[in-house]
């Protein structure tokens, strides 16, 4: 059987999922400006670019058989919906749609765990509008029998988006906040567990998507010094060391738990813990290298509210960049 995916925002997550596309797949993306940098797969691939003063052709939804989404929502709303709602309810065939969202929705939980029953309480505008994105999802899904799955990132890093670029800038910083945690999720192990979810669908689900250990950003920053071999930079206020916006991600403070995904899609995470998927970083790293590969620059997530460099241990600060 051959599938379709649209994928309405063609950024990081959305390429490593590409990635591991069988053959039998074929793929249209979207983005805001150009078509994005080829990526290696076997799948067919076509461009449309998409913002809410560009919505898409009918074209753009022939044949559609799942989709994924990672445009945010705006002070507006959501784009996809206020601009397609009707015609993603009009697709008869599809078997999945997958909303990107972020553990940014719980809020402030003073460094304690969270699961999917938790009530939501985000503490900025911009969890806020995920919220209600999210919520809006889950009503076609229960008024229109649409296949909506929703799932809640935690800080992404990987190749391009990892502490590693911010030490060789010279731009880290260890922000000292006693107390503090993020979660974080290797960009190739989202892709995994949305494949899962392909896989084993269930309308109306609701996954974080995170690492097995929350951790400071400082201690982050510092295991990845300790593997390039060079000083961690020193340790700095959070108060003095931060601009307001960037001392915003520090906001909300929280452990994520991953029990579900694990549970019921049957999820063996690749990278663990931070160790391990910085260590594997680093050695592609070097494959690319003796290679003399050069690697597409990697995109700003659609999900992704911090710094550029990422939402994991991507940033300068390394705050798990959640939407919130």
């Amino acid at each position: 059987m051959s599938c379709h995916l649209l994928c309405l925002g063609f950024g990081y997550s959305a390429r490593a999922l590409a990635r591991i596309l069988g053959p039998d797949w074929s793929i249209t993306g979207t983005s805001r400006g150009g078509e994005p940098c080829a990526v290696s797969m076997g799948a067919s691939f076509r461009w449309f670019r998409f913002d809410r003063d560009h919505p898409l052709e009918p074209a753009a939804f022939a044949g559609v058989t799942h989709i994924l989404i990672s445009v945010p929502p705006d002070e507006a709303g959501d784009p996809v919906l206020d601009r397609h709602r009707d015609d993603v309810a009009a697709i008869s065939n599809l078997a999945w749609l997958g909303y990107l969202s972020t553990t940014g929705v719980y809020g402030n939980r003073d460094g304690g765990w969270v699961d999917e029953n938790l009530e939501l309480s985000p503490s900025g505008a911009r969890g806020r509008r995920r919220a209600a994105a999210e919520a809006a999802w889950l009503d076609l899904c229960r008024g229109c029998g649409l296949p909506v799955h929703v799932f809640r990132l935690a800080g992404i890093y990987g190749p391009g988006r990892s502490p590693f670029d911010a030490l060789r800038a010279a731009t880290a910083k260890r922000i000292d906040k006693p107390g503090q945690m993020f979660s974080r999720i290797h960009v190739d192990d989202i892709a995994n567990v949305l494949m899962a979810s392909i896989a084993r669908p269930r309308p109306g689900a609701v996954y974080n998507v995170c690492d097995d250990e929350p951790a400071a950003s400082a201690d982050v920053i510092t295991h990845a010094a300790e593997l390039l071999g060079m000083p961690a930079p020193p340790l700095v206020s959070f108060e003095a060391g931060l601009s307001l916006m960037a001392r915003s991600f520090y906001d909300d403070n929280k452990r994520v738990s991953n029990a579900l995904i694990k549970a019921e899609l049957g999820v063996s995470l690749r990278y663990p813990t931070y160790r391990d998927g910085l260590a594997a970083i680093l050695a592609a790293e070097a494959i690319q290298s003796q290679a003399g590969l050069e690697a597409c620059p990697a995109p700003r997530h659609p999900a992704s509210s911090g710094p550029a460099g990422g939402r994991g241990a991507a940033s300068a600060t390394d705050p798990a960049k959640e939407e919130g």
